[in-house]
C-alpha cells in the first residue's frame, strides 16, 4: 500500500454488506477505528485513533494488521494472567492506547470515597459498551473466511528477534533522538505531535494526547518492533534493529498520561524488563 488512504476492504463502500443492524455496527466500528477521538469520544482521552498504529484501517502487513484476528480469541494474556476474549482486548485498547482512563483520574479527588471511586470506574468501557461491540463487529467482519483457532501468518511479525535485542541499559535515547529527527519528523514532527497531511495526521507519540503508560506501545521492545517493520511509512523496514530500539528508547523517555491501574497488571508475575514506565512507577 503506497498511501495511508488505501483500504482494501472498506465496509462503507462494500455493496455486499447490506443494511442489517449488524452491517451498521460494522460500519460504525470501521469509523471508530479510523477516527476514534470523534466516533468514540467518551472512551478517548487523547488524539490517538486505532488506525494510527494499525495502519490502513488495520489492513497493512507488518503494521499490526488485524485481518483474521477474531478467530484467535479467546487467548492467554500475560499482562492479565488469564484468558481474554476479543471484547476484552478491545476494552484494553480503549483503556490504554486510547487513554479512556483519563476521565477516571479527573473524577478521582484526593479525598474521594470508595463510592465515588467506583462511580468513576463505572464510566470506563466494558465488553458490552456499544463502541466496543462496534469495533468487535468490524474485526469480525475482517476475519470472515479465516479459520477459527489459528493465528494468521501475518500476526506477530512486528517483533525484533530475541538475539538482536539490546539490554535496556545499553539503549541510548540521545542516539534515538538523532535518528528520529532525521527519519521520523516528516510525519510525526519534531515535537512528536503529528503532522497534518491532507485529512490524515500521525498520532501523537508522547505528551497528554498520546497513549498512556500502560499501553503496549509504552514497552520499549514492543514499540521498537513496530518502528522496525512499519516505519517510516514510505520506507518501512529501512531502519536497523539497533536504531529502532534507540528510537523506541527516546520515545519512551518522554512523559505520557499515567495508567491508574498498573498495580493490577502482571499479577504474581515479573514485570517485563522493557516495561520502563512500570519500573519508574515502582522504583524497581
Amino acid at each position: 500500500m503506497v498511501t495511508a488512504w488505501e483500504v482494501p476492504r472498506n465496509p462503507l463502500s462494500d455493496p455486499t454488506l447490506g443494511n442489517s443492524p449488524v452491517a451498521e455496527q460494522v460500519r460504525w466500528g470501521y469509523r471508530i477505528f479510523i477516527d476514534t477521538p470523534h466516533e468514540a469520544a467518551r472512551f478517548t482521552g487523547g488524539k490517538v485513533s486505532c488506525a494510527n498504529c494499525h495502519l490502513n484501517a488495520g489492513q497493512r502487513e507488518r503494521a499490526l494488521p488485524v485481518v483474521g484476528v477474531a478467530g484467535v480469541f479467546p487467548e492467554y494474556n500475560a499482562r492479565a494472567a488469564r484468558l481474554i476474549s476479543l471484547a476484552d482486548r478491545v476494552v484494553d485498547c480503549f483503556l490504554r492506547s486510547e487513554n479512556a482512563t483519563a476521565r477516571t483520574l479527573q473524577e478521582r479527588a484526593p479525598s474521594a470515597d470508595a463510592e465515588s471511586d467506583h462511580g468513576a470506574e463505572e464510566a470506563l468501557p466494558s465488553p458490552t459498551s456499544k463502541e466496543v461491540l462496534a469495533v468487535q463487529a468490524y474485526l469480525a467482519w475482517l476475519s470472515k473466511g479465516y479459520p477459527m483457532g489459528a493465528s494468521p501468518a501475518w500476526r506477530g511479525q512486528n517483533a525484533i528477534a530475541a538475539d538482536t535485542l539490546l539490554p535496556i541499559a545499553a539503549l541510548d535515547a540521545r542516539r534515538g533522538e538523532s535518528v528520529y529527527l532525521e527519519r521520523c519528523t516528516s510525519c510525526h514532527g519534531a515535537d512528536g505531535q503529528g503532522v497534518q497531511v491532507g485529512d490524515k495526521k500521525a498520532g501523537p507519540l508522547w505528551g497528554p494526547d498520546s497513549w498512556n503508560d500502560g499501553a503496549g506501545a509504552s514497552r520499549v521492545y514492543t514499540l521498537a518492533g513496530i518502528i522496525r517493520y512499519a516505519m517510516p511509512y514510505l520506507d518501512p523496514g529501512s531502519l536497523s534493529d539497533e536504531d529502532a530500539q534507540h528510537v523506541a528508547a527516546f520515545i519512551t523517555s518522554k512523559p505520557r498520561p499515567p495508567y491508574p491501574f498498573k498495580d493490577r497488571d502482571y499479577p504474581g508475575g515479573k514485570i517485563p524488563v522493557d516495561a520502563v514506565y512500570y519500573r519508574r512507577h515502582t522504583g524497581s
